[in-house]
């Protein structure tokens, strides 16, 4: 739903079917200001196609989503084949603890950083940045012949990671149809879920070659060489060229985005975006973005228990990685389908729930499995084959019900951030946002088998299980619905409260 050209948001509270009372945003035209309460003809958006530029930067821009899946999902495969090949030893856990989770830290520590430089100098340099740094990375890795080489290697892909993470998303939110906008932020999120195949896919391709591992990592250098070549035909977008005085660059982009035929609408969006940005110089740029930064944060950290915890425990046999990378994966397809017509709020709200049930249902596994007594590295006792297996089989199911949930909310909703925060501080925000992602991922990675091992994986799974209740929670509490809004609507929702229970301001 878009506004003309100067009308403000009312919220009109109705009843969603979650039980909770959110704010439906309304727009009123001038003569509300004046006093009235006569109603705008609201435009439909929901019609509007997306058209075949639109599709193309999208995609082309989702290859960085292709590299930071692929990337971060390969390293698995390439300590099972390292062998002695670095240091002329044997790895120990140590190093590949570090071999891991220097990603993980770097990519925490750019994010900030780029949404700094993607302010300053735009979204499209920085998408080339992270390709530099994507191919740097993988080339460095790829001649290691030393773990600290490999962990350097391993820090540079961290970087690209973090600023791709960051500027990806922004950067298709940014150009992206009001109606279409989550899915198309979601296809990035579905190229990150193809990189983790093509990953898998690639690892065991490789697996049984001597130096094999050297050509997995390697192969991340050719997409980021392709993207970095198609930057050359994808705009900037229309919001930072308003932002830096450019507005007629601006109406073009926006024209290409919306198709033929859009010229009224390509002006309707100009003037909202115009509007923002004068109205946020008017009030010294940015005062108003302090609460929707708490807003942002809230939830950005919620999805990262993925990663750390089945990946290094359950995910031990091929068979179970393959099950977990396709249900991430068609899971995200089933988002991508399902985002812009459910809706951001209720797909987290439905979704959430059955996180909680994989991981308890994973807990219960755990219960009645027994694992040897010098730590989770060994092989869990076969005494009563039979209790294990169906024990296990528990386990492998409770981690595709929970992959599954994740694809299809929060592996999804927290990249669509940018839409919460208005323009003076949609880049800081969005990299802050992504910071705090990075930061959980981190602290899970390295808190994971701590905690199996002091907690027992029963009540690890059940403290986890407890968070993700924490979230749903906050969600429920503060998390407003955005579906169909244009940015510029959306930032208003957070103008004086979280916009989900607000009053009503004036009368329909």
């Amino acid at each position: 739903m878009a506004t003309s050209a100067d009308a403000p948001l009312i919220a009109n509270r109705e009843e969603s079917d979650d039980g909770a009372e959110y704010d439906e945003p309304r727009h009123h035209d001038d003569g509300y200001a004046n006093g009235s309460a006569q109603d705008e003809e609201p435009r439909v958006d929901g019609d509007q196609k997306v058209g075949l530029f639109m599709w193309l930067l999208a995609i082309s821009a989702g290859i960085s989503g292709l590299l930071f899946g692929y990337d971060t999902g390969v390293i698995s495969a390439t300590l099972v084949s390292l062998g002695t090949s670095l240091s002329g030893r044997e790895l120990t856990v140590t190093d590949k603890s570090i071999v891991t989770s220097c990603t993980s830290l770097l990519a925490l520590l750019a994010s900030p950083l780029s949404s700094v430089l993607a302010d300053r100098f735009g979204r499209r340099p920085v998408i080339l940045l992270a390709d530099i740094l994507f191919a740097a990375g993988a080339l460095g890795q790829a001649y290691a012949s030393t773990v600290g080489q490999m962990v350097a290697g391993r820090s540079v892909v961290g970087a690209a990671v973090g600023a791709a993470s960051f500027v990806t998303p922004l950067y298709i939110a940014e150009l992206a149809p009001a109606a279409h906008r989550g899915m198309l932020v979601t296809l990035n999120v579905l190229a990150i879920t193809l990189g983790q195949v093509v990953a898998y896919v690639v690892g065991w391709a490789f697996a049984g070659h001597d130096q094999g591992w050297r050509y997995m990592v390697g192969l991340g250098a050719l997409p980021a060489v392709l993207q970095a070549a198609l930057l050359l035909g994808m705009p900037e977008t229309p919001r930072w060229l308003v932002k830096v005085g450019r507005a007629a660059a601006a109406r073009q982009v926006i024209g290409k985005t919306l198709g033929s035929g859009s010229g009224a609408a390509a002006e309707r969006v100009l003037q909202d975006i115009r509007r923002e940005v004068r109205q946020e110089e008017e009030e010294g740029g940015g005062a108003k973005g302090g609460p929707r930064l708490d807003g942002g944060l809230a939830r950005a950290g919620y999805g990262s228990q993925e990663s750390a915890g089945f990946d290094d425990c359950l995910s031990a046999s091929g068979a179970a990685a393959a099950l977990r990378i396709l249900s991430n994966f068609v899971f995200t397809v089933a988002a991508l389908l399902l985002i812009d017509r459910v809706g951001r709020r209720r797909i987290l709200l439905y979704s959430i729930p059955f996180m909680v049930l994989g991981l308890l249902l994973s807990a219960g596994g755990f219960r009645y499995i027994k694992l040897p007594d010098h730590g989770l590295g060994g092989i869990p006792d076969s005494g009563d084959a039979d209790k294990n297996g169906a024990a296990a089989v528990a386990i492998l199911v409770s981690m595709i019900v929970f992959v599954a949930a994740y694809a299809l909310g929060l592996g999804n909703v927290p990249w669509m951030q940018s839409e919460l925060f208005p323009l003076s501080v949609r880049s800081l925000g969005s990299g802050l946002s992504t910071a705090t992602n990075w930061s959980a991922n981190f602290v899970v990675g390295l808190t994971f088998l701590p905690l199996m091992d002091a907690l027992t994986p029963t009540w690890t799974f059940v403290l986890y299980a407890a968070v993700c209740v924490a979230g749903w929670a906050a969600v429920w509490r503060i998390y407003p619905e955005t579906t169909g809004l244009s940015l510029e609507e959306a930032t208003g929702l957070l103008e004086n409260d979280w916009g989900v229970r607000r009053r009503r301001r004036g009368s329909r």
